[in-house]
Parts: structure tokens; sequence; C-alpha cells
């Protein structure tokens, strides 16, 4: 007698914790044939203040840590998501349609991209910072600082290269996130929630909510807790709502454009300066002699 397969119950990422939907909605995922294999929540309004309020709590401890032990955790994210990849393939090929030739490309895209801003976190102060010349008898420096919680419309068009590529520029100088995966390709976005769980990453520092975009655009942009909203792939009208209702407490916003699945996957949508839209610049005068 053939068994009954158990079509997967996904849940998202809040303070490192899996969790369902407050209000209990579920969305199904098919395969290419219509069958159902598995389930994913549609995030609330609690549920985004939720994770902002973990991203938060989050924040302090995070930008505390050594630069160095920031690159360490993300290394580490890296080398998790190597072991994983080949049920993430698998999953890319049974939900998206994707070759496996495809598959093989994205999750190849998506380590090594982890990798490299890992390399920048102890590293991107010393590019970006700079001595200022002042006609004064003063030392005059500029450093880069966090900005602090950071809310993320992923792309649409890559499940997961789109997403760490504009994860890691967030996240490596002392930001905390909350991802919101776009409903196009959500599985991916909470499978690769399973590997951060699993590498190191402090309780709140990466929270995913899924759901409708539209529907978590005005919470997100009327929070308090936020400093700074990116979106990508985003629509005109969109792109509007977020900087009008950002208003409210001076956020920062970056929108950038979703140019395909296969220009995340190259090393052209990989930058250092990637980080400027998410972080401020302190200077500081020191008097000489001092």
């Amino acid at each position: 007698m053939p068994r009954l397969s158990v079509p997967k119950t996904y849940k998202m990422l809040i303070n490192g914790a899996y969790v369902r939907s407050e209000r209990g909605y579920v969305n199904p995922q098919s395969d290419g044939t219509g069958k159902v294999i598995a389930t994913y929540p549609m995030a609330s309004r609690k549920d985004a203040r939720d994770a902002v309020t973990a991203a938060r709590n989050a924040q302090g401890g995070w930008a505390k840590r050594s630069a160095f032990n920031r690159s360490q955790i993300l290394f580490r994210m890296a080398e998790m998501l190597e072991t994983r990849r080949k049920g993430l393939e698998e999953s890319l090929v049974q939900w998206l349609n994707f070759t496996e030739e495809e598959a093989v490309t994205e999750l190849d895209a998506s380590i090594d991209r982890i990798f490299w801003y890992a390399g920048w976190a102890d590293k991107y102060a010393q590019v970006l910072s700079s001595v200022n010349p002042v006609a004064a008898p003063f030392f005059n420096f500029t450093t880069p600082e966090p900005t602090g919680v950071v809310a993320i419309f992923t792309p649409a068009s890559s499940p997961l290269s789109g997403l760490v590529s504009v994860l890691m520029p967030v996240i490596l100088s002392g930001n905390t996130a909350v991802l919101v995966a776009d409903s196009v390709s959500p599985l991916s976005a909470l499978d690769f929630a399973e590997v951060i769980s699993v590498s190191d990453v402090p309780n709140g520092v990466i929270n995913i909510l899924t759901g409708h975009r539209e529907e978590l655009i005005t919470p997100m942009a009327n929070h308090m807790g936020i400093n700074a909203i990116a979106g990508f792939g985003l629509s005109n009208e969109e792109e509007k709502k977020i900087t009008e209702l950002a208003t409210s407490n001076m956020k920062r916003t970056h929108f950038g454009k979703d140019n395909g699945k296969t220009y995340w996957q190259q090393v052209d949508s990989q930058s250092l300066y990637a980080v400027l839209p998410f972080i401020e610049f302190k200077t500081a005068w020191h008097p000489i002699g001092v």
C-alpha cells in the first residue's frame, strides 16, 4: 500500500524561534503539477511588530560584538548553507521549476555571496573611514556606525541569491534585519531560516516573515522602531507609499531594481558600496597634543 506524503508546514523566523502566523492563515505551495507540497504562514501586523521588537532588542548586542566575531558568524552561515545545499537545490527544482543546473548555480552564487560579504565585516570600516584635513589644531576622524533596525522587502526573481545579496550588506555592519520574503517564492527564504538557526547568529538579528507584501508595507513603514527600509523590485506606488510613511520618524529608504534571476547570481550584484545606505557616519574632533 503506498504511503501518504506529509506536506511540510513552514514557519516564520522571529527572535530565533519558528512561529506560525498570529492570525492562523496559511497559503498552500504547489509543485509544477499542481500538487500541494507545503504550506507557509501569512504574516499579520502583530507578527511584523513582534519581529521588529526582536530585531530592536538584538541590535545593541550585535553591534557591540567585534567586527571579527560578526565575520566569523557570517562565515559559519555560509558553511552551514554549503552542508545543506542538496536539500535546497531539490526544493528549487521541485517548487520553482529550476533545472538542476540552474539550482546548482543559484546555491553556488548564494554561498559565495555570503563568504564575500563576511570578509568585509572587519574591513569595511577601514575603507569607508577617513582622516579629514582641517585648518585648525585638531585631529578630525569620520567613522561608520550601523543605522539600527532595517526592514527589507526582498526581490521576487531570485529566491535565495537575491535574498542574501540584499541581506548581507545590512547585517555585516551591526544592523539587525526584518525580511519580508516575496510571496512568489517564500519557501526558499524559510529554508534559509533553518540554516540561520544553526549558524551561531544571535536570536533576533535576522527575522523572516512571509505573506502578501501589500499587507505589510504600511505597518512596517509606520513602525517607529524601524530605522531604515529597503525594497527591491517594488512598484512605483509601493515606493511612493513607503517614502511618505517613512517620514514619521525620518526612516532612511533605499530602493533597488530586481533585474532578474541571473543578475543576482553575477559578481556585478555584489559591492562594498551596498553597505552605504545602512550606515551612519560619525565625525569626531580631537585637539592635537591632548
